[in-house]
């Protein structure tokens, strides 16, 4: 009988309004973030995260004065050992939390697992799609701390889950009520909101806006075929632009916009975060929600992230179970499931899914 950690992986948040200017520095001094030499990258973070501190402080103080983000990935932490205890066969479980930009940090949770002393290290992202600004850097600073601490033992990486099964049923599953609920205002359009990317991130191979947009055709197909919505109006948008640089689109403010030129009312899915932070209770339910009230249309009704939804955290133990059989990074699919010419895939050199 073994004994089996789990990493779960996100973003983290700060837990103070004073912690919010450090956070922000972490983020832009992250190299997967902003490509350039450290000399050159380190004082523009410095710059970036002090001009940006006002109105981050701003966005927390709406949330208490904290993220969010620490208790919900706890509470999914939580979840998820109870599922892989009861499914794994190990003989002891632990889910350990590593957040990239602040505490928990991968150092940490590295630290501890040592101090657990495992047989086997499982590393899963809270991220289904994946980036290399996102999953990508969590994974690279990984095997920094695993290095420094001195662990060993067999590890296995899941790089990405954008079809899997228990994550898309619990999209559905929460997606199908608000339909309902917007319908009393007209025929709805359903807006996929992800987070963006700049256009050269992905022109240059990163496959995440090629699988949040399986992602969704995924959920499209689910509430067809489990919840009876065939012939549904719906688009693929983007959220969180900032700087200058072309992002990919189209934005969301855009599609609310044309929902509104329509005179149909929107549900809105943050449909590549599983938990609520502030991108979810301050952008979307708070700043877009005001603007679709502008622009004119007819209801904004806005779906909850899956958090521990039991079929989403069923999913993630599906994962970990997969993944220890040595599939392969892509733990969902058991292969490569993007074509060759996201050659950003860690899986690079794969033959295109079929």
């Amino acid at each position: 009988m073994t004994r089996l950690a789990v990493v779960l992986f996100n973003l983290g948040g700060p837990d103070s309004l004073a912690a919010v200017e450090p956070f922000l520095f972490n983020l832009f001094n992250d190299r997967a973030i902003i490509g350039l030499p450290t000399l050159l990258r380190w004082p523009l973070a410095k710059l970036i995260s002090k001009r940006r501190a006002p109105t981050a402080r701003a966005i927390y103080a709406e949330l208490g004065g904290s993220s969010p983000l620490l208790a919900e990935t706890e509470a999914q932490a939580v979840a998820l050992q109870r599922e892989v205890a009861k499914e794994s066969g190990a003989a002891e479980v632990r889910v350990f939390i590593a957040m990239r930009y602040w505490h928990p940090m991968s150092d940490a949770a590295a630290a501890a697992i040592k101090a657990f002393a495992p047989d086997e290290i499982v590393l899963l992202p809270l991220y289904p799609q994946y980036s290399t600004t996102t999953t990508g850097s969590s994974l690279d600073d990984w095997r920094r701390a695993a290095v420094k601490a001195g662990l060993t033992q067999p590890t296995r990486a899941v790089c990405c889950y954008p079809t899997e099964e228990g994550f898309v049923r619990a999209q559905a599953a929460q997606i199908a009520p608000a339909l309902t609920e917007a319908a009393s205002q007209g025929r709805p359009r359903l807006l996929f909101s992800a987070h963006g990317l700049p256009k050269k991130i992905v022109a240059s191979g990163d496959p995440y806006q090629w699988q949040v947009e399986r992602t969704c055709a995924a959920v499209v197909a689910a509430l067809a075929d489990r919840h009876g919505r065939a012939d549904l109006d719906w688009v693929v948008c983007y959220q969180s632009r900032v700087g200058p640089l072309q992002w990919i689109g189209p934005s969301i403010e855009d599609e609310l916009a044309r929902a509104s030129g329509a005179g149909v009312p929107v549900v809105v899915v943050p449909i590549a975060f599983v938990s609520e932070h502030s991108e979810t209770l301050v952008e979307l339910d708070i700043e877009y929600r005001k603007r679709a009230r502008e622009f004119g249309v007819p209801d904004y009704v806005r779906v909850r992230t899956p958090g521990v939804h039991k079929d989403f955290i069923a999913g993630l133990a599906r994962v970990v179970g997969v993944a220890r059989q040595g599939a392969g990074l892509c733990a969902a699919a058991g292969a490569r499931v993007c074509p060759a010419k996201y050659r950003r895939c860690p899986l690079d050199g794969g033959a295109p899914a079929a």
